[in-house]
């Protein structure tokens, strides 16, 4: 496959809130032009990370054309369309495109969950109904359900159909991937601590939550394995692995958050039932953000 839709770091991006709990769209813009700045390659609107599941369908519309608008074009745009409700899915797939984004992000049904080919079906329908290409986003830790490898290979075929987000953790299933689908399929991490070793399997990049708060960092990580310098991107990783696992000490996305406003975004708390952290989570979290000298830093 000769176009992709990006390679480095994409940034799962966080969606700051006002302290009524709307979206702050005076520091989205802010986040944004960090990112452009700071070397992210792709933003990922709406997504986990982004709570898209507790904003309402007016504004997970609204905040992907906001985004799509301040990055005119500068990096691609990846907006979050998931839905465990395949008309609703579709819905917000077709007004991501009107709005301008480069691609889509399509977490698996979640709850109600599904069979293989109800993947398969699922899928092809949303691909049918809109012209721009589709990362499939595997995360059964929080859907209850798997994309299995034959799966992808058979989803691969729809020409919209042309990467996966994989957050299974499952290394061994990447690999099967890749051999599975070689160029169809384009992979990127969904884990930030398996960024190196799926990158050496093939893997053109990560989207990331640690990318929030360093994405300089994030990007040259992956350049180094684009790069095929593993030992050195080995030897960053190692460095920030501390910082990657506590920015999961909590349910995400209330350590990035945290760590947001920390750093001196007024990135706000999450909604509920998500919840702040627990007094002894908050202090690990700043010690580790101290450590890294990210304290204060805006």
């Amino acid at each position: 496959m000769a176009d992709h839709i990006f390679t480095g770091s994409g940034v799962a991006l966080i969606t700051p809130m006002k302290s009524d709990g709307s979206v702050n769209y005076d520091v989205l813009s802010e986040l944004v032009e960090f990112h452009i700045q700071n070397g992210t390659d792709a933003i990922i609107v709406c997504g986990t990370t982004g709570e898209a599941a507790t904003l309402s369908e007016k504004e997970h519309c609204e905040e992907i054309s906001f985004v799509a608008e301040k990055v005119n074009g500068r990096v691609p745009v990846i907006a979050g369309t998931g839905s465990n409700d395949t008309s609703t899915a579709v819905m917000l797939s077709k007004s991501a495109l009107k709005s301008g984004a480069d691609a889509l992000l399509c977490v698996t049904p979640y709850y109600n969950k599904t069979s293989q080919q109800g993947l398969i079906r699922h899928f092809n329908i949303i691909a049918d109904a809109v012209d721009i290409p589709i990362v499939l986003y595997n995360v059964p830790s929080r859907t209850g359900c798997n994309i299995q490898p034959k799966t992808y290979l058979e989803l691969c075929k729809h020409p919209n159909i042309t990467a996966a987000k994989e957050a299974s953790g499952n290394i061994s299933q990447v690999a099967l991937i890749r051999s599975l689908c070689g160029d169809k399929l384009d992979i990127y991490s969904g884990n930030d601590d398996q960024t190196v070793p799926f990158m050496s399997l093939g893997a053109l990049g990560v989207i990331s939550v640690f990318a929030n708060i360093c994405p300089a960092q994030m990007h040259q990580i992956c350049q180094y394995c684009l790069d095929n310098d593993f030992a050195q991107a080995q030897k960053l990783h190692f460095h920030y692995l501390e910082l990657m696992n506590i920015l999961f000490s909590d349910v995400n996305p209330i350590p990035i958050k945290t760590a947001m406003n920390l750093y001196g975004f007024d990135a706000g708390e999450c909604r509920l039932p998500l919840v702040p952290m627990s007094v002894a989570g908050y202090h690990n979290l700043k010690d580790c953000l101290d450590k890294y000298d990210l304290l204060g830093k805006k």
